[in-house]
C-alpha cells in the first residue's frame, strides 16, 4: 500500500509556477495584384488583425499598386511586376512571380492565403499545398487551368451557374465596393488642390485596361469619342485618370491641346480614388471597380467597357445605377452632362454589413480547418 506524501506549504512556494504558453496567432497571406485590392483589403486586415489574426502582405508592383500600398498606408513587400499584355509574357510573369513568392511564403507557412483573383498565389498555394480563398466579382476573368482556390467568395449577386467550376463558393451580401465606402471620408479640397475651377463640370475618366487579357478593343473608340466629346465642352474638366505611366504618356501625346488649355487634367500624383469619384459630376469609365464604386456611391457613371458583361454589372445597369454604352452614337446622345447633387455621405465610421460578412467567412475558414493544408 502506498501512502501519499502531502507538500508542505513551503515546498509549494518553492515550486516554480507554471504558465501556459500563449497560444500562436493563426498567420493569414494577402497578396495585392492590382489597384483595386488596395483599398478593398484594407479594412479586412485591419479587422482580422482587431481579431488577434497575423496578417503578413504582398504586393505586384503594377497598375499603381506600390504607390497606393504607400497612400494608405498598407505596409506590404513587393514582389515581381506587370509583364505586358502578351499572354506567353504574362504566363511567364506570373510563373516568375510565383518563383520568387515560394522562399518567403515557406518561411511565413501561412494558415490561409487571400486574395482577388492573384494567379501567381494560386500557383504559390498549390505548390506549397496552402489552402486559399480566391474572391471574385467578374466571373469571367481567368483563372489558372488546374490551380483552383480550396474556397471562391463572390457577392451574392452572382448566379450559381456561372460558379460551377467551384467546388466551394460562399456568397457575401452587396458588391465588392460596399466592403470599403464605409470607411471614405470626403475632401472637397481635391479641386483646389488640382487647380480646378469650382464652377465647372467635372468628368472623372478612366481609360479601359488595355493591357488585361479581357480587354476588347472596341472600348478604344468610346474612349476617343469620349474624349473628342469633352475636349471642346463649355465650363467643363475633364479629369484624366491613367492606369499606368505608359497609358499617361498616350494619352498626354494623344491630347496635348486639350491638356496644356487646361480642359483636361492628370493628377500629378497618386489620389484616392473614391475621393475623385465623390469630387466629380459623372464618371465614365473602361473598367469595373471604378463603375461599381461611382454607383455605389450614387454618382452617375457610364461604361465603356466592351468585355463580356459580367452579372455585378448587369444587376447594377437593371437597377439604374450603371449606364452601359456601345457606340459612338451612346457616347453623344445618352450621357446626361450635368451638375450633381452631393447628398451627405458616410461619415467614414463603422463597418459594412458586406465588411463583416466578408471577415466573418475568412475567420471560420480559418477556424474550421486548423492549419489549412490541402
Amino acid at each position: 500500500m502506498s501512502t501519499a506524501i502531502a507538500a508542505s506549504p513551503k515546498e509549494n512556494e518553492l515550486r516554480p509556477t507554471l504558465n501556459p504558453k500563449p497560444a500562436t496567432k493563426k498567420k493569414i497571406w494577402v497578396d495585392l495584384d492590382n489597384s483595386p485590392h488596395v483599398p478593398f483589403f484594407r479594412p479586412i486586415i485591419e479587422e482580422l488583425r482587431k481579431k488577434n489574426y497575423e496578417v503578413f502582405v504582398t504586393a505586384r508592383d503594377a497598375y499603381q499598386v506600390r504607390e497606393l500600398t504607400a497612400f494608405y498606408g498598407v505596409d506590404a513587400k513587393i514582389i515581381g511586376k506587370h509583364y505586358g499584355k502578351h499572354k506567353i509574357l504574362k504566363a511567364l510573369g506570373t510563373c516568375l512571380r510565383a518563383f520568387r513568392l515560394i522562399p518567403l511564403i515557406r518561411r511565413q507557412d501561412p494558415d490561409l492565403a487571400v486574395c482577388h483573383g492573384s494567379r501567381a498565389l494560386l500557383l504559390t498555394c498549390s505548390l506549397l499545398k496552402i489552402r486559399s480563398v480566391v474572391l471574385i466579382d467578374y466571373e469571367f476573368a481567368t483563372i489558372l487551368p488546374g490551380f483552383k482556390p480550396t474556397w471562391v467568395m463572390v457577392p451574392s449577386v452572382m448566379r450559381q451557374e456561372q460558379l460551377k467550376d467551384f467546388s466551394k463558393v460562399v456568397k457575401y451580401p452587396g458588391i465588392k465596393e460596399d466592403v470599403y465606402l464605409s470607411k471614405f471620408k470626403p475632401d472637397s479640397s481635391l479641386r483646389a488642390r488640382l487647380g480646378i475651377d469650382p464652377a465647372r463640370l467635372l468628368i472623372a475618366v478612366r481609360p479601359p485596361a488595355t493591357e488585361a487579357h479581357y480587354h476588347n478593343p472596341e472600348s478604344e473608340p468610346l474612349l476617343v469619342a469620349v474624349l473628342s466629346r469633352f475636349a471642346n465642352a463649355e465650363n467643363t474638366t475633364t479629369l484624366l485618370l491613367p492606369r499606368n505611366k505608359r497609358q499617361e504618356n498616350e494619352l498626354r501625346s494623344a491630347w496635348a491641346e486639350a491638356i496644356t488649355a487646361g480642359k483636361f487634367v492628370i493628377p500629378p500624383h497618386v489620389e484616392d480614388g473614391l475621393n475623385l469619384i465623390w469630387n466629380a459630376d459623372l464618371v465614365i469609365s473602361g473598367g469595373g471597380t471604378m463603375n461599381r464604386e461611382a454607383a455605389a456611391m450614387g454618382v452617375p457613371v457610364y461604361s465603356i467597357f466592351r468585355g463580356k458583361i459580367g452579372d455585378v454589372d448587369h444587376y447594377l445597369a437593371e437597377q439604374g445605377r450603371l449606364v452601359l454604352l456601345e457606340t459612338a452614337a451612346d457616347v453623344a446622345t445618352k450621357i446626361n452632362a450635368i451638375r450633381r447633387d452631393r447628398s451627405p455621405t458616410s461619415s467614414g465610421n463603422g463597418n459594412s454589413p458586406t465588411l463583416e460578412a466578408v471577415v466573418r467567412s475568412i475567420v471560420s475558414m480559418v477556424e474550421t480547418e486548423g492549419k489549412l493544408r490541402r
